[in-house]
């Protein structure tokens, strides 16, 4: 299986640099809307036979404009929602090293275990999608098409994305400060018998 993982578009937090997390339901701007015309594009001739997206509307936005391409309905998944960041949900990126310095350092260095003030953390964050993941590779193989290439894009955001990843290539959680995901970012994941690998990653030249 063939699994295409995409960040949403640009919205107006991101334009302003405002932590969004999990329960923020921002929409996408206009340069979000113009991105996700490029990205589905880049994405029509792709054989995809299935499109998952997160809850929120910066994400099925998204979603909906690649599905537009391929005549498929878009599943909505709430394991796919992007982490909850609690008492950061919000605030300005400029703040945030002020305001909770001690505590980002923190939660960077406890690999993904600590919760965000009332929020959740890294750690459940990855079982919840991967749980998607894994129901995805169980439908592959008991599908009648499982003899073919089936293409699977699943439309998220930057953590869930990033959680995905490290966890289908065996790497800590921590590592997710090594990576680098940008708006309408596209990475690919092949999974095989013998284990997953990645095709591409944050591929944004479309």
């Amino acid at each position: 299986m063939k699994l295409i993982l995409v960040r949403h578009g640009e919205t107006y937090w991101n334009d302003e640099r405002r932590i969004q997390g999990g329960d923020s339901d921002i929409e996408l701007n206009d340069t979000g809307l113009e991105q996700v015309r490029k990205l589905a594009t880049f994405l029509e001739n792709e054989p995809i036979t299935a499109i998952l997206s997160s809850p929120l509307q910066r994400a099925t936005t998204t979603a909906e404009v690649i599905a537009s391409h391929h005549q498929l309905p878009v599943e909505i998944d709430q394991g796919l929602r992007e982490l909850r960041v609690g008492e950061l949900e919000g605030m300005s990126v400029s703040n945030l090293s002020t305001t909770f310095s001690q505590f980002l350092m923190q939660w960077w260095q406890d690999k993904g275990a600590t919760k965000l003030p009332n929020g959740e953390s890294l750690v459940e964050l990855q079982q919840r999608a991967w749980k998607v993941i894994e129901s995805l590779l169980e439908r592959h193989k008991t599908s009648p098409e499982h003899s073919k290439e089936t293409t699977v894009v699943i439309v998220s955001h930057y953590f869930v994305t990033l959680a995905i990843i490290l966890k289908a290539l065996d790497l800590p959680l921590d590592f997710f400060t090594k990576f680098k995901l940008d708006l309408g970012g596209v990475s690919i994941l092949e999974f095989r018998d013998y284990g997953a690998r990645l095709l591409a990653f944050n591929n944004t030249y479309y």
